[in-house]
C-alpha cells in the first residue's frame, strides 16, 4: 500500500508528497518536527474468558487464529445494491484440517450471518456458530470432530451494509460535471478488513485461491483480481460476472469494484493486458498512467527474472480512497490524484508522483503479493521494499525524472520519527488491528527503504539484485520473516578484491570501491559478511546511530551512540549498530569504506587531510558529528568550494548540523554559519533541506508573541535565497527537479511577500480570474498564483467555484492547497466543515485540509478546536491507528512550543479511553515533539537573536503586512 501523507496533498498533488512531503510542508508553513522474525512471539491470551454474543462460552481466547485448520479455496458470491447501499453474499470455503477439532475459528466483522452449512458427500448439514465481536471472530461448531488430514467445505450466507468508512466493502460516489451524484462500491482490505466483506481467515499467512462472482445491474461493470470469464444474465435486469480463480494469496489482496467506470488498455511485451479504469468524464486523463504501468511492469518482469503470474493488471482511480494506493493482486487501486494526468493541466510534481506510486504498487506484485510477510510485525518486508523499488525502477525507466534527487528526503522523514523515544523497531510485535494499522508509518516505509539502500551500497548493486531475486524465487507464494531475506542475501557478493579491517590495510593497499573486478567490489572480509547480524542491528532495535568523528593527524577516532531527542540520557544506553561507514577526504574523492562494529574504533588515513566527509551521499542511515575543528573545516569548504561535495552530501550536512543542535552537540550559531553558503546553492535537495531546517525556526515563533524575532528570521531566509528566487522563470521549462524547485521557491517567496514574486503572482491571478479561469497558467507556478489570490474573500470564492467545477485532479489539489493557506479565518473554518460533510470537498481530503490549516498562523487554533470537537467522527471514519489519524494528531500539534499548549494537548488526549485512541503511538510522539520544541526554544532563542543581530544588515527585512502567512 502506498501511504499518502495527507498533509502534503493540500500543497501539491497528493502522491507527489510521498516524494517531497517535508519540503513542501516546510515551504508552505510546516515544520517537521524485538522479535528476530525467526519465530513469532507467543500469543497473549484474552484477559477474561470470552463470551459469545448469545451468552455461551466462546471456544477460543486469543486474537490470532488457531492453526488447526486452514483455507485452501474460497468460492465467493457478492450482490451489492447501490441503491439500498448494502450487500448479500455466500462464501464456500474448502478447509484442510491439521489437527482434530470440533470448532473452526475464522474472522467476521459487522455482518449478519444467516446460515452455516457443512457440505459433505453425504449431504449438507447445518453447523451451530458463535460470534465474538471483540476479536472479530466466528466459531463454527460441529457435533462430530473434523479429522486431521481430511478436507471439508463449509458454506456461509451473510449480509452487511456497504461501509461508511474507507475500509472493507465500502460505498463511494462522484459528481458529474452536470451535478449528478453516482454511486459505486469498492474494496480496501489491507490490513484487517477482508473480514468485513466476507467470513475468512483474515491473516496474511492463511493463503488460498479465490473464485469470485459479482451480481450487478446492467448499467454497471464489475472488476476483480482476475479476468472475467463469463457473464450470466439473471432475472430483474441483473448480471452475474464470473471471474477466473486467483493464484494462492492472502485475504488482504482480494479486491472487487462495482461501478460505471470506463477503461483503456494496452499489452506489455510479456503479454500482460494492462487496463486503467476511471469515471467516464476523466477517462481521457489515463494515457500517461497506462504507458507508465506497461513500462514499469515490463521492467519488473525482467529485473526480478520472475514473470508476472497473472494475465492482466488493472489500475483503478477511485473517487473515495483513504491512502495513496493499494496493491491488490491484478487490481491495484489509487486515489484519482495518484493516477490521472492531464498534460495541459498537471505539473511536474504530478507526473513524478503518479509515476512513483504506480512503481510502488507494481513492485508489490512481487514484494508482498508473490512473497508475503508471515505477520504484520514484518510489514516492512512489503512496504520498505516497495518504497525502495520505486526509486530503482523509475530511475531506470524514466531517467528524465531524476528521482535520485528525492530519495534522501525519505531518510530525513524517517529520522524525524525515529529520533523520538516513542519510535519502534522496523520489526516489532503487534497484535490487534489498531497496532497493525500503526505499522503503516515512516519507519516501515521510509526507514525500511533507506536501510535497504544502505545494504545495496554495502553489498554492491549487482550482489544485492542477485540476493533479492534468490529471495523471491525461493519463497514464491509463501510467507517470510526477516531472517529469510538475510539468508538470501548472504554469500552473493563478488570476488574479494581488497579488505579493510580495523582501519588498516591488507595487502599493502588502502581499500577503496574503485578497486573493481567484474564490475563490482567487495570491501569486507568473509568473516565480516554476516548479513543477518549486521541487518538485525538495524531492524530489531529502534532509532539510528550518531557517529562522532574526531581527526587527529592521520588518525580518525570513531564513536557511535543512539541519536535521540530527549533530556533523559539513560534512554540512549545499550544500543549498538554494525555501521557500513563511507567517507571521502580533501586528498581523495574515492569512496573509502569501513565497517564500524563496536562502540569505538580508530581508522588511519594514508596522509593528513584538510577535511573528511562521512556517509557519502548519505547512503547510510546514520548522522555524523565532526568533533574538534571538523565542522569548521566543512563550513570553510562550503563557503569556498561547495561543489567539491555532491548535492546529497551538502543536504546531509545541513540536516545533520541542525539536528545536532537539538541534542546539544553543536551550537546553533555554528549551524547558522553553515547555512550562509546556501546563498550560492542551486541544487534541489540542498536548497529544500536548507529551507527544511530554517523555516521551522520561525514556525515555532508564530505560535508565540514574538513578532520582531519572527520577522527577523523570515527576513534572513528570504535574503539567503533571494538570488535564486529572482532567477526563477514563471514557466514550465526545465528538468523535473528544476521545475519542482521553481514551484517551491516561488510559492515560498510569495507567502513571504517577496515584492517581485508578489507582483507577478497578483498580475497573473487577476488575468486568470478575468478570463474566468480559462487562461492557461504555467502549471508549476499556479499554486503560488492561487495562494496569493486566496488572500481576499473575492479571490477565495472564485477559486472555490473553480474547485467545485473542475474535473482536473491536479488543478483541484492546488486550489485546495491555496484555499487552506489563506489568512481568512471564517473561510478556513468553513472549509474544514465542508470537508467533514464530504459533498464538495471529499472527506478523504479532510486530514490534509485540517493539517494544512494547522500550519497556517491564522488557522492553527481553529484546527486544534476542530480536531477535538470532531474526534469521535474522525476515528470512526478513518479508523484507530490509521495513518490518517496519526497524521492528524502529530500534524495539528507539531508546532506547539509552550507549556500551556502541552497541558491543553495532554488534557484532551488523557481524557480518551483505549477504545477511543488513548493508547496510540502518535499521542506519545506528540508529547515528545512538543516537549522537544519547548526545550529548543528555551535553550536556543538567545543565541538565535544574537546571531541574527550580527547579520542584521543583510538579513533583516521590513515588518510583514498583516496578510503574511
Amino acid at each position: 500500500m502506498s501511504l499518502h501523507c495527507l498533509t502534503g496533498e493540500s500543497f501539491l498533488l497528493p502522491v507527489a508528497t510521498m516524494l517531497v512531503l517535508p519540503v513542501v510542508l516546510l515551504l508552505l508553513l510546516v515544520p517537521c518536527a524485538p522479535s528476530s522474525g525467526a519465530q513469532l512471539p507467543e500469543q497473549p491470551k484474552s484477559k477474561e474468558a470470552p463470551i459469545a454474543t448469545n451468552g455461551q462460552p466462546f471456544p477460543w481466547d486469543r486474537m490470532r487464529l488457531p492453526k488447526t485448520v486452514s483455507p485452501v479455496h474460497y468460492d465467493l458470491t457478492f450482490h451489492p445494491n447501490l441503491t439500498s447501499l448494502d450487500f448479500t453474499g455466500v462464501a464456500r470455503i474448502l478447509l484442510e484440517v491439521h489437527e482434530d477439532t470440533s470448532a473452526v475459528i475464522l474472522h467476521t466483522k459487522e455482518m449478519h450471518i444467516s446460515k452455516v452449512l457443512l457440505l459433505a458427500p453425504e449431504g449438507a448439514r447445518p453447523l451451530r456458530f458463535l460470534e465474538y465481536p471483540r476479536f472479530h471472530q466466528l466459531a463454527l461448531l460441529s457435533d462430530t470432530p473434523l479429522i486431521q488430514g481430511r478436507r471439508y467445505e463449509v458454506q456461509l450466507e451473510f449480509a452487511a451494509n456497504l461501509s461508511d468508512s474507507y475500509h472493507g466493502f465500502y460505498k463511494g460516489s462522484y459528481r458529474t460535471s452536470s451535478g449528478e451524484v453516482r454511486m459505486l462500491a469498492s474494496t480496501q482490505f489491507e490490513a484487517t478488513s477482508a473480514r468485513a466483506a466476507f467470513p475468512c481467515f483474515d491473516e496474511p499467512a492463511f493463503k488460498a485461491n479465490f473464485t469470485i462472482r459479482i451480481i450487478r445491474e446492467a448499467r454497471h461493470i464489475a472488476i476483480s483480481n482476475m479476468p472475467k470469464v463469463k457473464a450470466v444474465q439473471l432475472p430483474g435486469d441483473l448480471f452475474e460476472d464470473h471471474f477466473d480463480t486467483t493464484v494462492k494469496m492472502s485475504t488482504y489482496l482480494v479486491a472487487f469494484i462495482v461501478s460505471d467506470f470506463l477503461s483503456v488498455s494496452k499489452t506489455t511485451k510479456h503479454g500482460v493486458k494492462i487496463s486503467v479504469y476511471a469515471v467516464p468524464e476523466k477517462i481521457d486523463q489515463t494515457a500517461f498512467a497506462l504507458d507508465a504501468a506497461v513500462k514499469l511492469l515490463d521492467f519488473y518482469d525482467d529485473y526480478f527474472d520472475i514473470p508476472y503470474p497473472l494475465p492482466k493488471q488493472d489500475l483503478a482511480a477511485i473517487p473515495d480512497f483513504q491512502s495513496g494506493a493499494m496493491e491488490n493482486w491484478g487490481l491495484t487501486t489509487y486515489r484519482e490524484a495518484g493516477l490521472l494526468f492531464d498534460p495541459a493541466k498537471s505539473s511536474a510534481s504530478d507526473k513524478l508522483g503518479i509515476t512513483m506510486v504506480i512503481a510502488h504498487e507494481l513492485a508489490h506484485q512481487w514484494f508482498g503479493n508473490l512473497v508475503t510477510m508471515e505477520w504484520w510485525n514484518d510489514l516492512w518486508l512489503n512496504e520498505g521494499f516497495a518504497k525502495f523499488m520505486e526509486f530503482i525502477s523509475v530511475d531506470i525507466t524514466y531517467p528524465e525524472l531524476h528521482v535520485d534527487d528525492f530519495f534522501l528526503g525519505k531518510c530525513f522523514e524517517a529520522m524525524e520519527v525515529d529520533s523520538l523515544s516513542s519510535s519502534h523497531p522496523i520489526s516489532t510485535p503487534v497484535e490487534n488491528p489498531a497496532q497493525i494499522q500503526e505499522m503503516f508509518d515512516d519507519v516501515s516505509y521510509d526507514k525500511g527503504a533507506c536501510i535497504l539502500n544502505m545494504l545495496r551500497d554495502f553489498l554492491t548493486p549487482e550482489a544485492f539484485e542477485i540476493g533479492i531475486i534468490r529471495y523471491l524465487k525461493r519463497y514464491s507464494y509463501q510467507n517470510t520473516v526477516n531472517s529469510h531475506l538475510w539468508d538470501s542475501l548472504t554469500n552473493v557478493s563478488c570476488v574479494c578484491v581488497c579488505v579493510c579491517v580495523g582501519g588498516r590495510v591488507i595487502n599493502g593497499e588502502f581499500c577503496s570501491k574503485s578497486k573493481v573486478q567484474s564490475g563490482a567490489s567487495k570491501w569486507y572480509s568473509d568473516d565480516e559478511l554476516d548479513v543477518r547480524t549486521i541487518m538485525e542491528s538495524w531492524t530489531l532495535q529502534e532509532g539510528f546511530p550518531l557517529v562522532t568523528v574526531e581527526v587527529r593527524g592521520r588518525e580518525v577516532r570513531l564513536t557511535q551512540e543512539r541519536y535521540l531527542k530527549t533530556d533523559d540520557p539513560s534512554l540512549t544506553e545499550g544500543f549498538l549498530w554494525q555501521i557500513p561507514l563511507t567517507y571521502v577526504t580533501s586528498a581523495s574523492s574515492t569512496v573509502h569504506r569501513f565497517l564500524l562494529k563496536t562502540k569505538t574504533d580508530v581508522l588511519y588515513l594514508p596522509e593528513e587531510v584538510d577535511w573528511v566527509k562521512f556517509n557519502v551521499k548519505m547512503n547510510g542511515y546514520y548522522m555524523v558529528h565532526y568533533e574538534g575543528e571538523g565542522w569548521s573545516s566543512i563550513i570553510k569548504l562550503l563557503q569556498h568550494n561547495h561543489t567539491a561535495l555532491s548535492s546529497n552530501d551538502r543536504a546531509s550536512l545541513i540536516n545533520n548540523v541542525f539536528q545536532l543542535v537539538s541534542v546539544g552537540k553543536v551550537r546553533l550559531d555554528t549551524a547558522l554559519d553553515l547555512s550562509l553558503y546556501l546563498s550560492r546553492e542551486t541544487e534541489i535537495m540542498a536548497v529544500t533541506q536548507g529551507l527544511g531546517e530554517l523555516v521551522p525556526l520561525y514556525k515555532l515563533m508564530e505560535k508565540r508573541d514574538m513578532m520582531a524575532l519572527e520577522n527577523q528570521m523570515k527576513g534572513y531566509i528570504v535574503d539567503l535565497f533571494r538570488g535564486l528566487i529572482d532567477r526563477q522563470e514563471w514557466s514550465d521549462a526545465g528538468l523535473v527537479s528544476e521545475r519542482v524547485l521553481r514551484s517551491y521557491l516561488l510559492l515560498f517567496a510569495c507567502v513571504r511577500n517577496h515584492p517581485p514574486c508578489l507582483a507577478t503572482a497578483i498580475e497573473l491571478f487577476n488575468k486568470w480570474r478575468d478570463s474566468d479561469g480559462n487562461m492557461s497558467l504555467p502549471t508549476d507556478v499556479s499554486l503560488a498564483v492561487f495562494a496569493v489570490g486566496a488572500r481576499t474573500p473575492e479571490g477565495w470564492d472564485f477559486l472555490f467555484e473553480k474547485y467545485r467545477s473542475s474535473q482536473q485532479t491536479g488543478v483541484k489539489s492546488r486550489i485546495k492547497s491555496a484555499l487552506s493557506i489563506s489568512p481568512l479565518q471564517d473561510k478556513l473554518k468553513w472549509m474544514m466543515e465542508q470537508s467533514l460533510h464530504g459533498e464538495v470537498m471529499k472527506t478523504q481530503d479532510l486530514p490534509s485540509v485540517v493539517v494544512s490549516i494547522s500550519k497556517n498562523p491564522r488557522g492553527y487554533k481553529l484546527a486544534w478546536d476542530f480536531l477535538r470537537a470532531n474526534w469521535h467522527a474522525l476515528i470512526k471514519k478513518f479508523d484507530l491507528g490509521s495513518h490518517s489519524i496519526a497524521h492528524l494528531v502529530t500534524g495539528v500539534t507539531g508546532q506547539y512550543s509552550t507549556r500551556e499548549m502541552l497541558d491543553e494537548v495532554r488534557s484532551f488526549f488523557d481524557s480518551l479511553t483505549e477504545e477511543t485512541g488513548s493508547e496510540m503511538r502518535c499521542i506519545q510522539q506528540t508529547y515528545e515533539t512538543i516537549e522537544e520544541n519547548i526545550r529548543w526554544m528555551d535553550t536556543h532563542l538567545p543565541l538565535l537573536q544574537a546571531w541574527l543581530n550580527r547579520h542584521k544588515a543583510s538579513s533583516c527585512a521590513p515588518p510583514q503586512p498583516h496578510e503574511d502567512l
